[in-house]
C-alpha cells in the first residue's frame, strides 16, 4: 500500500451558492474539473441566484475554524483558494489558521461586490483584509472595481492595467493577477504581476458576448490553485487557468440558465 498515489488537493474556503454558479459550489467543480481533490471550509451561507443575493448568514468563527481544522489536521491541502469572508471577525480567523498550518500556496480572490452588482463584503471588514489578510498570501485576483479599493484611487477606461497590477503589488507584497474583464473592447486582458520576481505577463483571450458570468472570478481563483497544486509555476498557473475559464465561458454562452447571469460551463471538457 506504500506506493498509492496522491492526489493533489485543495481546499476553498468561501461562502456558498445554491443556484450553484458561484461560490464553494463553483470552486469545487473548478477544482474537480481541473483534475484536483477539492476540499472546502463554509464561511457564509448565502442566499442568491443568477439574479442577485437576497441575504447573507455567517457562519460562527468558532465552527470555520473547526471545518478548517477537520481539513487539514487530516486531509492536508497543497494549495488554498479564499473567497467570501464576508467580516472582519472571519478574515482573522482565516488569517490565524494560515499562520497556524504554515500555509503558503494561498489564492486570494478579494470578493467585494457580486457580478449583479450585491455588495459582499462589510465596509468594515475591507481594511482588514487589506492589510492583515492579502501580505499573507500568495497571489490576489481583483477585477478593476476591486482593484479601485485596493489602491483607493478611481481606474480610467485608458488606465495601463500593468502598472495598476504593479502598484497593487507593491503595495501589499503579493503577486497580482488583475482581471480587465470590465473594460470595453473585443478582447479580454488579463495581468499578471509575479512580486517574486518582479515580472509582467499579459494574458489576451477574444471577449465572449454573454450574460452568463455569474462565478468568473469564483472559478478562476480556484482553477489557479488548482493548478498551483498540480506543482505548475504561477505564471503557468494562470495561464492555464486563464485558459480554463475562456473557453468555460465560450462553452457556458450557449445555454439558458435562470433569469438573470447565469454560469459558465465548468464541465465543457466532459460532456456537451
Amino acid at each position: 500500500m506504500t506506493n498509492l498515489k496522491q492526489y493533489p488537493r485543495v481546499l476553498t474556503i468561501a461562502g456558498t451558492d445554491p443556484s450553484g454558479g458561484a461560490g464553494i459550489q463553483a470552486d469545487l467543480k473548478t477544482i474537480s474539473a481541473c483534475e484536483c481533490y477539492g476540499t472546502s471550509a463554509i464561511t457564509a451561507l448565502v442566499a442568491q441566484n443568477t439574479q442577485g443575493v437576497e441575504a447573507v448568514h455567517t457562519i460562527p468563527v468558532d465552527f470555520l475554524q473547526l471545518q478548517l481544522k477537520a481539513v487539514l489536521d487530516d486531509v492536508g491541502t497543497d494549495t488554498v483558494k479564499i473567497g467570501m469572508l464576508h467580516s472582519t471577525e472571519v478574515i482573522l480567523t482565516v488569517k490565524k489558521i494560515i499562520q497556524k498550518y504554515q500555509l503558503t500556496e494561498v489564492v486570494l480572490d478579494p470578493v467585494m461586490v457580486a457580478t449583479s452588482g450585491d455588495t459582499l463584503l462589510m465596509e468594515e471588514a475591507i481594511h482588514t483584509l487589506k492589510y492583515k489578510l492579502i501580505p499573507k498570501v500568495k497571489i490576489i485576483t481583483p477585477n478593476i472595481p476591486e482593484a479601485a479599493i485596493l489602491l483607493e484611487e478611481e481606474i480610467e477606461e485608458k488606465t495601463d492595467l500593468s502598472k495598476v497590477a504593479k502598484e497593487i503589488a507593491l503595495k501589499y507584497g503579493v503577486s497580482v493577477l488583475l482581471k480587465g474583464g470590465h473594460r470595453q473592447g473585443e478582447e479580454v486582458s488579463n495581468v499578471l504581476y509575479d512580486f517574486q520576481h518582479k515580472k509582467v505577463k499579459v494574458y489576451t483571450h477574444p471577449k465572449v458576448t454573454t450574460k452568463n458570468t455569474h462565478g468568473t472570478g469564483c472559478t478562476l481563483s480556484s482553477a489557479i490553485a488548482a493548478f498551483l497544486a498540480r506543482a505548475y509555476s504561477l505564471e503557468e498557473a494562470a495561464e492555464k487557468a486563464i485558459g480554463y475559464i475562456a473557453s468555460a465561458v465560450k462553452a457556458g454562452a450557449q445555454y439558458q440558465l435562470g433569469k438573470g447571469h447565469g454560469p459558465v460551463h465548468h464541465f465543457f471538457n466532459y460532456c456537451g
